[in-house]
């Protein structure tokens, strides 16, 4: 059989922190690539530690079947970084040879590396070793760089609101200020939208500088209105001592400043786990079969990405290392300080 007939091999891996739409991504990818091009598809356990170690499954379209609603990764996930210069024993870093060896061993022709920017930093130190590598972008921070949108996005903004809306009853039935804390260390998208999504009274992100005795002014002039609580939304990533959470901070602020009654939710991982949206399942089931086409048409060394709502490809060097921040002056921004949402700047 030529090389032009030769049936391709694949592999796939989840890395990073897990997040609603894994599987409909991996699935995507998978019957794609089986169905259309009649590839052979190996899921690799655990993210990179699976690569390293030759860990593995094969993915049957059977094996790809009643997964689109589930949420988290059937192949399991983890933070490993085999570029890590310094291991703790104080050994010398083997494990990118061992991911080679293993890609070479498999007769693999390519790893679709599905993450946030972590993964996309590594997915590119791959390709440049040689691999043939495709990222597929994915995290609730909706931050990667060169895509308009992550899938796992939708499901956490959903989470949240759902969340804000439950807060605004026992809020206006005790009167008190109630603080919920949104996942995002560096970006502020999830605060934003859910903030804005769930009638946040302010929103703090990671992007704007706050000043606390703005923020405090804000819930006092609301309380002179008659309106007797207030939602206050928060970014984990905003400055805060690092002893205590965010939510924990603002709340100890407000109540120290103005007296009222303060009460904090921190979300945590509840915000990435259960079943995707309809939203997150058609967009990592669009960035999964694209991700398939890519290969077939030998489009390497680049991640799959939303432009305008248009599948379209960025190359992986120009991904790994960069975020997608808010930007001061986004337009759901202005739109919210228009309707009388603080964001805690309003008097630097």
């Amino acid at each position: 059989m030529s090389d032009s007939k030769k049936q391709k091999k694949i592999g796939i891996l989840t890395a990073g922190g897990d997040c609603p739409g894994l599987n409909a991504a991996i699935r995507g990818v998978g019957k794609t690539a089986i169905v259309e091009y009649g590839m052979e598809v190996l899921g690799f356990n655990a993210g990179y530690t699976g690569l390293i170690n030759s860990d593995y499954i094969e993915l049957k379209e059977s094996k790809l079947s009643g997964i689109l609603t589930l949420g988290g990764t059937i192949l399991g996930t983890s933070r490993e970084k085999p570029y890590k210069l310094v291991k703790e024993d104080g050994g010398e870093n083997d494990k990118p040879e061992k991911i080679i060896e293993t890609y070479e061993n498999l007769g693999l022709d390519c790893v679709v590396c599905i993450g946030g920017n972590g993964t996309m930093k590594t997915a590119n130190l791959l390709s440049k070793e040689g691999l043939n590598v495709i990222g597929i972008p994915k995290t609730i921070d909706n931050d990667v760089w060169g895509t308009d949108v992550t899938f796992g996005f939708d499901s956490a903004v959903q989470i949240a609101t759902e969340a804000m809306d439950r807060l605004h009853t026992t809020a206006n039935s005790h009167q008190r200020v109630m603080i919920i804390e949104i996942m995002g260390h560096h970006a502020g998208w999830l605060a934003l939208y859910s903030g804005v999504a769930g009638g946040g009274d302010i929103i703090l992100l990671p992007e704007l500088e706050y000043n606390i005795r703005s923020v405090c002014k804000k819930i006092e002039s609301r309380y002179e209105d008659n309106k007797p609580y207030s939602i206050v939304v928060v970014a984990e990533g905003i400055e805060h001592p690092k002893n205590k959470s965010a939510a924990s901070h603002i709340a100890e602020s407000i109540q120290t400043y103005t007296g009222i009654e303060t009460r904090e939710t921190v979300l945590g991982y509840i915000q990435r786990g259960g079943s995707p949206t309809p939203m997150d399942r058609i967009l990592a089931t669009r960035y999964g079969s694209f991700a398939a086409q890519c290969i077939a048409e030998g489009k390497f060394g680049t991640m799959v990405a939303v432009k305008d709502n248009d599948l379209t490809t960025v190359p992986l060097e120009d991904v790994g290392g960069k975020l997608r921040l808010v930007d001061k002056d986004h337009p759901l921004i202005s739109k919210a300080r228009k309707m009388g949402v603080s964001f805690g700047d309003e008097f630097l």
